[in-house]
């Protein structure tokens, strides 16, 4: 059996968690999308990284992992 808090998370869902967590902060001018693409992730990245404070920054680094790593 697995726990799902020990699974790591995929791109989608640290997506719709950036927005749900830092939205009205760092994602205002932005909207969310059902389905996001790597190239959406990287885009909402880059204003988790200037606006999201420390905890955005690292939220933004895990989403860039995701995005550039191997398939």
């Amino acid at each position: 059996m697995t726990d799902p808090a020990t699974e790591p998370e995929d791109l989608v869902s640290l997506y719709h968690r950036a927005f749900k967590d830092y939205g009205s902060r760092a994602l205002w001018n932005m909207r969310p999308i059902e389905d996001p693409t790597p190239a959406d992730a990287l885009a909402i990245a880059k204003a988790l990284r200037t606006h999201g404070g420390m905890d955005g920054r690292r939220l933004a680094e895990h989403i860039e992992r995701l995005c550039r790593a191997p398939h």
